[in-house]
């Protein structure tokens, strides 16, 4: 059972967001559900299903710290046991020789368990009509 309660489903953001910019792999993974049917899907990565295959992939994402990363443009629907949150992230890519943005659309899916609520799905994408204004970035960037 995660250590962690989260009382609400923004609870659980919160502590998902922190937890990228800590890069912090052992508290990300106490936001998600620990059924065998979570889901997360990276920009334009593969789906990667069930707890151990998220944690790999978010140890992968993670390897070189953590992300600088804000969401925002929050788009709620819920009922009292499932939460849906779709948002724009705003990741800083670059910071030298100025700061570079990458956008991504996300939708995070909440269930309330009887731990409290946790995570299931993520489910990110590049942010169409939502690139940095500067030049072109490197395609050696990996979002998340």
């Amino acid at each position: 059972m995660p250590a962690a309660i989260f009382l609400s489903p923004e609870d659980a953001e919160h502590a998902f967001y922190e937890a990228l910019r800590a890069g912090d792999t052992d508290l990300l993974m106490e936001v998600w559900s620990e059924d065998e049917e979570v889901v997360c899907i990276h920009p334009a990565g593969p789906r990667h299903v069930g707890p151990a295959a998220v944690r790999a992939s978010w140890h992968e994402v993670l390897a070189k710290g953590g992300m600088q990363v804000i969401a925002n443009q929050l788009q709620v629907a819920h009922n009292p046991l499932c939460a849906v949150h779709n948002v724009l992230e705003q990741i800083q890519v670059e910071r030298q020789p100025e700061a570079r943005f990458a956008f991504v659309l996300a939708t995070n899916v909440y269930l309330k368990e009887a731990d409290g609520w946790r995570l299931v799905l993520h489910h990110a994408s590049p942010a169409i009509g939502h690139e940095d204004t500067g030049s072109q970035l490197p395609r050696k960037h990996r979002l998340h």
